[in-house]
C-alpha cells in the first residue's frame, strides 16, 4: 500500500517507519524543512529506543522516504494519515485543531484517485465530520473517506507498541475504507492482533476515554499514597495487593509525582471540555485533573519538608527532569512544577537527565546543568530523583554520601526499596511509604 504520513512529530514518524517495515510504501511529508533536512540526513529528531535503526533500514530499503507537499506524494497515495498536533488551545481546555483543518486543506485539491483520510492525531469528537466537510468544499469532486485510527503508542516503548498491540481502532462506516485500513493492518491481523471495527465518532471516543480511565488510576493510587504515608502503611503492598485482581490489574498503579507528557493531561482536559459542551459534565475526570495538577505543586512543599521546611541558600540535586524515562519529552513533567516552588523558596538547582536537558533548557532557568549523575551532588544538602531512569536505579551509595552535605535523598519514583536505603545510612523520603531515618 502507498502511504502518506503528514506530520514527522512523534506520532507521524515513529507510524510512518513502523508502517515501512511492514512492507508499505511510505513518504513522511512535513513543512518544517530543517526538520526533513535532519531526516534525510539521517538524525532524528527525538529521542525513542530503537528509532534511529527503523528508520535507517527502512530509508535503505526505499520503503520510507521525507517530502515536503508534492502535489505527486498526494495523488499518488492510497491512504494518507493526519499526523500533526492538537495541543490544548490557549484559549480554553479544548483540542487546537488548527493543524489539523490546515492540513485538510492543503491536501483537498490534490487528491487524486480514491483515497482514504486517516485521523491518527487525537482529536475530539466530531473532527472527522469537520475534516471531510473542509475536503469536499475544497474538492466536491474527490472520491475518498475519512476514518479514524487513534494511536496507543507509550513513548519509551512505541515501537513495540505498533508492532505487538493490545488492540488496533478502526473508525469508519464505509465498506471500501475498512477493506483499505484491514489490508495496511494485515500482518499486524494476521498475527491475531485484536480489530476494533466501530463508526467514526466511537473511535475518537475511545482514545480520549482511554487515557482519561489510566490519569484516572495513576490519580487514584497517589491519593492512596497520601494515606499510606498518613497512617504508615506502605503503598507498594497495597499496589500489588489490589493489582492482583484482575478487574483492576496491576498497571498504572504505580505512586509517584504525578502524571505528564504529550497524551494524559491534553486528551484528560480535552474530554472534560467536550463533556461540558455536550451538557454532561464529567465530574471524574475533572477532579483528576484538579487533584493531579495539586500534586505537582505538593510535592514541592513535601521536598521542603524532608528538608527541615527550609530551603533558602540551599543547593538540592536534580536527578530526572521528563515526565518519564526512555523520552526526551518535558511535556508537563512534574519537573516543570516542582523545580520553580523550590527555587521560588530559595533553592538552589542543579539538575542532570541521560535526554532530556536540551528540551528542559528552554523551560526552565537559572540551573546548573550536570553531565553525569553524581557531578551534581558535590555539597547538595539533598539529592531529589524526580524520574525513574535505569541509570539512577544503581547508584553507588557510598559515593553518594561522600558527595552529598548530608546522607538525605527524596525519592518521587520510588526506584529503591526502604531496606536497601536503611543498609545505605542514609534518611530516605519516597511516596507513600514510612521514612527511612538515620
Amino acid at each position: 500500500m502507498h502511504i502518506a504520513m503528514i506530520g514527522t512529530g512523534y506520532v507521524g514518524l515513529v507510524t510512518g517507519a513502523c508502517f515501512a517495515d511492514l512492507g508499505h510504501d511510505v513518504v513522511c511529508i512535513d513543512n518544517d524543512l530543517e526538520k526533513l533536512d535532519r531526516l534525510q540526513a539521517g538524525e532524528i529528531p527525538i529521542y525513542e529506543p530503537g528509532l534511529d535503526e527503523l528508520v535507517g533500514k527502512n530509508v535503505s530499503a526505499g520503503r520510507l522516504r521525507f517530502s515536503t507537499w508534492d502535489a505527486g506524494d498526494i495523488a499518488n497515495q492510497d491512504t494518507i494519515f493526519i499526523a500533526v498536533g492538537t495541543p490544548p488551545s490557549k484559549t480554553d481546555n479544548s483540542a487546537d485543531l488548527s493543524f489539523v483543518y490546515a492540513v485538510a486543506a492543503e491536501m483537498a485539491p490534490k487528491l487524486g484517485g480514491y483515497t482514504v483520510i486517516v485521523n491518527k492525531s487525537t482529536v475530539p469528537v466530531g473532527t472527522g465530520d469537520e475534516v471531510e466537510e473542509i475536503l469536499r468544499k475544497e474538492n466536491p469532486g474527490a472520491d475518498f473517506d475519512v476514518a479514524s485510527n487513534p494511536e496507543f503508542l507509550r513513548e519509551g516503548s512505541a515501537i513495540d507498541d505498533f508492532m505487538q498491540p493490545d488492540r488496533v481502532v478502526i473508525g469508519t462506516s464505509s465498506q471500501r475504507a475498512r477493506e483499505v485500513m484491514q489490508a495496511i493492518y494485515r500482518p499486524l491481523i494476521l498475527n491475531e492482533t485484536p480489530v476494533v471495527m466501530t463508526d467514526r465518532t466511537t473511535s475518537e471516543l475511545i482514545k480520549y476515554a482511554n487515557n482519561a480511565f489510566l490519569a484516572t488510576k495513576v490519580t487514584f493510587i497517589n491519593e492512596i499514597a497520601d494515606i499510606c504515608e498518613a497512617t504508615g502503611a506502605n503503598v507498594q503492598d497495597v499496589s500489588k495487593g489490589i493489582g492482583l485482581d484482575t478487574r483492576i490489574g496491576h498497571k498504572f498503579l504505580q505512586a509517584g509525582a504525578g502524571f505528564g507528557g504529550s497524551c494524559f493531561p491534553k486528551d484528560s482536559l480535552a474530554l472534560a471540555d467536550t463533556a461540558r459542551k455536550v451538557g454532561r459534565p464529567t465530574r471524574i475526570v475533572e477532579s483528576v485533573i484538579e487533584a493531579n495538577t495539586e500534586r505537582k505543586r505538593r510535592m514541592a512543599t513535601k521536598i521542603i519538608s524532608a528538608c527541615g521546611g527550609d530551603v533558602k541558600g540551599q543547593t538540592l540535586a536534580v536527578l530526572g527532569l521528563t515526565f518519564k524515562p526512555n523520552t526526551d519529552d518535558m511535556r508537563d513533567a512534574p519537573s516543570l512544577d516542582i523545580i520553580p516552588l523550590l527555587q521560588a523558596a530559595g533553592a538552589k538547582i542543579r539538575a542532570y537527565d541521560p535526554e532530556g536537558m536540551r528540551h528542559a533548557k528552554n523551560m526552565l532557568t537559572d540551573i546548573e546543568w550536570g553531565t553525569d549523575s553524581y557531578e551534581i551532588m558535590g555539597g547538595a544538602a539533598a539529592l531529589l530523583i524526580l524520574t525513574e531512569w535505569n541509570a539512577f536505579r544503581m547508584l553507588d551509595m557510598d559515593r553518594v554520601k561522600s558527595l552529598l552535605a548530608q546522607p538525605l535523598i527524596i525519592d518521587l519514583r520510588n526506584i529503591y526499596t526502604l531496606e536497601e536505603m536503611s543498609r545505605a545510612g542514609v534518611t530516605y523520603h519516597s511516596i507513600g511509604r514510612p521514612v527511612v531515618s538515620l
